[in-house]
């Protein structure tokens, strides 16, 4: 009756397989899963920056410092001679990073603006999320 019982009992436990989220994009991701369980969660990044000629601009034009939106929230702030030679990674000293949760959707659109410290809207627009990505948004005077 033992054997009959561990034999059961091997015969169903080796038959399931191993739930969770099989998509490496996800922030949760298991490597181990071996069926989607539709637990999947993303997140994406999106770094502002602007090069020597913009910081020039902005300043030559009274402004000094600017002050960064995303969604309608305040998401950082710089004093408009800090600027980049090239594009800088998400989460560099001095970026202004922003990282948001996407829930179960793995691209999502948000609106953001730049004011400076005149109050004036320097900026303005929509940028995407990504899944697992670092975004890279050049801001530019025009």
């Amino acid at each position: 009756m033992a054997v009959a019982f561990s034999a059961t009992t091997m015969l169903t436990t080796s038959c399931s397989k191993e739930r969770g989220c099989t998509d490496p994009d996800s922030k949760n991701y298991s490597a181990t899963a071996e069926e989607d369980d539709g637990s999947c969660a993303y997140e994406g990044e999106v770094v502002f920056w602007y090069g020597k000629a913009t910081s020039d601009s902005l300043y030559y034009n009274g402004s000094d410092a600017l002050t960064f939106y995303v969604d309608g929230n305040v998401v950082g702030s710089t004093n408009v001679t800090v600027y980049w030679t090239s594009a800088p990674n998400c989460g560099d000293n001095g970026s202004i990073t922003v990282t948001k949760d996407l829930g179960s959707v793995k691209t999502q659109s948000y609106s953001y603006k730049v004011v400076d410290d005149l109050g004036d809207e320097i900026w303005t627009g929509t940028v995407n999320f990504n899944a697992n990505t670092c975004t890279t948004l050049e801001l530019t005077w025009q």
